[in-house]
């Protein structure tokens, strides 16, 4: 039985994917993921699965989509596979178009709701592309999962769908803690527009402590600029991306991880990022939004400090409660050493291999 992922990414970082692909290749499925070769990508780790990247000349913006997905489309023509799965709307139309072509099993992993993000609502002509491909094409993928039943209960209502819940979460391992740690706050993940960079920079003025912040994306030039009006090269230092193991080494020896989204687009309003988890699973007390996915947990486990709004007043507050009161920081981190032991990849994984065991019917 072979599954076919695509992405628009180029494989190295996406941590998800690699849990994924591992599992079901661990269970036996024959795994291949295709994804993106650019200019400056860095060689692939060997896996015990297949990867490929296709090479292209535009990186960004239509003419990138455009390229991809024509070339993904001529290259999975000619693919062996039982199941196709694409990652998100920006891959649905080569695997749709293949899938009806070879009459082939389909499958949508919504790792968000793609066409709620704040860098397309707020953008009425490329927000009507990708609401048209979503509102069209999904409903024709009976098959899928996502990460929250926010937007599984969504896709349901809008499009008759059922998916199964798989959550972003880390493989449960050893913890090592880490003693006297220095006071370092944590952003790690997308540098991109909606993740409250705007008020965050700035609230850095009235802490006392450094802000790293790890990842890439279409927000990097605007961060830089915050950074530098503000004055706070001192204390507020973007890093790049780096690779999922070095990302571990880095979570680990943070005191306090920040996961921040604007409440523009559903997919902001519904998300559950893997962040969320990642700090979870260091036993790192958070700054995150109240907001219905991380509330449900938060209410359960008390394992974060909840901003209702995102304003600089408010994440200044937040961070400073979580550096200057020790008996509240103690508690949240005693809480997510239990909430780690609950939300884990090792029980995921099964939801995940049981939903291919049935579409397979193996």
């Amino acid at each position: 039985m072979r599954i076919v992922f695509t992405v628009t990414n180029d494989l190295i970082y996406d941590q998800r994917m690699i849990r994924i692909c591992e599992s079901l290749s661990g269970a036996g499925f024959n795994i291949k993921i295709i994804g993106v070769k650019r200019k400056d990508s860095d060689s692939l780790s060997q896996k015990k699965y297949q990867q490929k990247r296709l090479f292209v000349f535009f990186t960004k913006g239509i003419l990138f989509y455009i390229e991809y997905n024509i070339r993904l489309f001529f290259y999975l023509l000619f693919q062996k596979f039982t199941v196709i799965c694409c990652i998100d709307l920006d891959t649905m139309l080569p695997v749709y178009l293949t899938s009806l072509i070879r009459n082939k099993i389909k499958v949508y992993d919504a790792h968000e709701y793609f066409s709620q993000q704040k860098e397309i609502v707020s953008r009425p002509a490329v927000y009507k592309v990708w609401h048209f491909i979503e509102s069209h094409f999904l409903p024709a993928f009976k098959n899928g999962y996502t990460v929250s039943d926010s937007i599984a209960a969504e896709f349901s209502k809008l499009y008759g769908v059922n998916y199964t819940v798989i959550r972003n979460v880390p493989v449960l391992q050893y913890f090592h803690e880490i003693e006297e740690k220095e006071k370092i706050i944590l952003y790690q993940g997308s540098v991109n527009e909606a993740r409250g960079f705007e008020f965050l920079i700035p609230a850095m003025k009235e802490v006392n402590a450094l802000l790293f912040i790890y990842g890439n994306g279409n927000f990097w030039d605007e961060t830089r600029k915050l950074i530098e009006d503000n004055n706070l090269q001192h204390k507020v230092f973007l890093k790049g991306k780096i690779k999922p193991d070095k990302l571990k080494e880095v979570t680990q020896k943070a005191y306090i991880g920040i996961n921040l989204v604007e409440p523009l687009g559903f997919n902001q309003l519904y998300s559950l990022a893997n962040k969320f988890f990642d700090y979870m699973h260091h036993a790192i007390p958070q700054v995150t939004m109240n907001f219905p996915e991380y509330k449900k947990i938060n209410d359960e486990y008390d394992i974060a400090l909840l901003i209702n709004e995102l304003t600089t007043k408010n994440i200044a507050n937040a961070i400073n409660e979580l550096l200057n009161n020790e008996t509240k920081y103690i508690k949240l981190k005693q809480n997510c050493m239990l909430a780690r032991e609950h939300f884990t990849w090792q029980t995921e994984e099964k939801i995940l291999i049981g939903f291919y065991n049935k579409i397979t019917r193996r």
